[in-house]
């Protein structure tokens, strides 16, 4: 069976999709990522990977209109206020722009299905069988909805949807379940984060995506650093000199490598980091922010594996106890087990075949 995977042209969006797209393509079936921009870094997976996204097309003029026309659409989205308006808008606009590319495409390689995460609802726009792949703590059906009726092509109902929230933080209607497993790609882990400091080790990263205000997270828990006993470990920090003894630095490492290693993270709320930080039961402080950054944030304390914490918040205080309060570990343990017992990426590939629309 053909299997055409479509993503957003964002690092963010694309990863979530590898798993099953490799387990796929063990299970014996073809398969082609589709996306664009800085995604097509997954060729280094040795899938075949379609460039589908013009080159005109950039997120940053993108919500620059939308904030210029939509001021009050855009003012509730850097509240994180959790509303679709901006975010169907942004990705209405990319998927306008790959729906032509994807088309084209699909008349010459001929996809059997389709298989695309939410906010890349141009793959639901091919007329072929569609699945949707939730990347997040939010109901992909709804995304691909909100998403499509900005679109000026025909987006048709998906045949069925792959949910990978764990039920006890997020639970959607219908769909079948499938394992969250995270991916960030091949990429070297200096040896000495590759096994146990001997103290505790709180890793602090930030978003791939560019936006305002992306560095302030880490600067703060930078000022704070000095006062906590554990190490820190800075994933791309914007700046390397004048940091605190306890504070080591690292440049892109494959996360879900690295956080077994870990006690905890600081993050700015990414679904990937998120989901990927549960599944190795690792407690995590999120910053709530602009997009789902905001509901990440107050979904996963009020599971209670883990903290939210603005910039201005952060504290030695709050640093401790992300590694040292023991409730936070059980939550985080607890959730750990519960995305285990899901069925894996290569058990739905095996049984690929019996989903609805095949």
């Amino acid at each position: 069976m053909r299997v055409l995977v479509v993503s957003a042209p964002l690092l963010g969006h694309v990863f979530p999709l590898m798993p099953l797209a490799l387990a796929l393509r063990e299970a014996g079936h073809e398969v082609v990522v589709a996306t664009g921009g800085e995604a097509l870094r997954v060729r280094d997976s040795g899938l075949r990977v379609e460039d589908v996204v013009p080159s005109r097309v950039r997120f940053g003029p993108i919500a620059l209109r939308i904030m210029l026309t939509h001021p009050l659409v855009a003012k509730r989205e850097m509240r994180g206020s959790g509303r679709l308006d901006f975010v169907s808008r942004m990705f209405g606009k990319v998927g306008d722009a790959m729906t032509a590319p994807l088309q084209a495409f699909a008349r010459t390689w001929r996809p059997d299905v389709v298989v695309h995460e939410p906010l890349a609802a141009a793959g639901s726009a091919l007329g072929v069988p569609s699945i949707v792949h939730d990347v997040s703590l939010f109901d992909g059906l709804v995304l691909t909805d909100a998403v499509g009726a900005r679109m000026k092509a025909e987006v048709r109902s998906p045949a069925t949807v792959l949910r990978t929230a764990p039920p006890s933080l997020a639970e959607f209607p219908g769909g079948e379940r499938m394992r969250f497993v995270p991916y960030s790609g091949d990429g070297e882990v200096p040896q000495w984060l590759a096994e146990p400091s001997g103290r505790p080790r709180i890793l602090v990263s930030r978003s791939t995506a560019p936006g305002p205000g992306a560095g302030r997270m880490m600067a703060a828990v930078v000022a704070a650093a000095g006062q906590v006993d554990a190490e820190f470990v800075l994933v791309r920090p914007e700046r390397t000199e004048g940091l605190p003894g306890n504070v080591r630095t690292v440049g892109w490492v494959p996360i879900p490598r690295v956080l077994p290693f870990c006690d905890g993270i600081v993050h700015h709320g990414g679904a990937g980091t998120l989901l990927g930080a549960l599944a190795a039961g690792v407690p995590q402080l999120v910053e709530p922010g602009p997009g789902d950054r905001t509901v990440h944030a107050t979904v996963i304390t009020g599971r209670g594996a883990g903290l939210r914490a603005g910039p201005r918040e952060v504290t030695a205080e709050l640093l401790t106890r992300l590694i040292e309060d023991s409730k936070l570990q059980r939550a985080a343990g607890e959730v750990r087990a519960e995305i285990a017992a899901m069925p894996s990426p290569h058990e739905v590939a095996e049984r690929w075949e019996s989903l609805p629309g095949q």
